[in-house]
């Protein structure tokens, strides 16, 4: 948090969850908390992977963070991407919600922020825990495993998925799309996150940007 990147984002995902920040990206029937039908047609556009390389080179930052969605549903499109941008000499983080077991090959290239999703997602447990992939995503080195909360009574679901896919880097990140919903969780996750030994972040883009949409 507040080291300067760019973002890719790509459509698409496999998981619905209700309180989903970036529902435009998958929700085109109208199933998250908004109500809304997003049009794929609108809101997906086909670019060349150089193209996209160009233009995030361009930005002159450091880091590439690829987001969505899930990316890891399109990674083999991914590589070739990642691939060149490791070799202009940027780092590459992949944001991915823990259900896709990684390729190898990718996993080499990158770090892995992984969100498995708890149980007020509304997802059912079969689609949001996969332990295959959770238990390969937390064997790549650096990979830091971050969990969506709401309320204290969140923390001990965490803890069990923490115990359970051995979990070594765990942050804690209060659900809210406005600074008033954030801090309200935050004055409530702040002692017994710490007190747990887990690292606690907000949401740095709420506190600087609200909930306005990127380019």
């Amino acid at each position: 948090m507040g080291r300067r990147c760019a973002f890719v984002r790509l459509g698409g995902c496999n998981l619905s969850c209700s309180w989903c920040d970036t529902p435009y990206t998958w929700d085109w029937t109208g199933k998250g908390e908004t109500g809304i039908a997003y049009d794929p047609k609108k809101e997906l556009r086909t670019i060349p992977y150089p193209q996209v390389r160009d233009r995030l080179i361009a930005y002159d930052v450091p880091l590439i963070v690829v987001s969505g969605g899930e990316p890891l549903n399109q990674q083999s499109r991914l590589y070739p991407l990642v691939r060149d941008l490791r070799d202009s000499g940027h780092d590459i983080e992949i944001e991915t919600n823990g259900t896709v077991v990684p390729d190898p090959g990718l996993a080499e290239l990158v770090r892995f922020n992984v969100s498995p999703k708890l149980t007020h997602s509304g997802d059912p447990e079969r689609k949001r825990i996969v332990g295959r992939a959770l238990v390969a995503l937390a064997a790549v080195p650096g990979s830091a495993f971050k969990f969506v909360c709401r309320t204290e009574a969140d923390l001990d679901e965490v803890g069990a998925l923490v115990e359970k896919y051995d979990i070594g880097s765990v942050w804690v990140m209060p659900e809210g799309r406005t600074q008033d919903a954030l801090d309200r969780s935050l004055d409530q996750l702040r002692d017994p996150v710490l007190a747990r030994g887990w690292n606690l972040t907000t949401r740095l883009h709420i506190t600087l940007w609200g909930d306005r949409r990127g380019v």
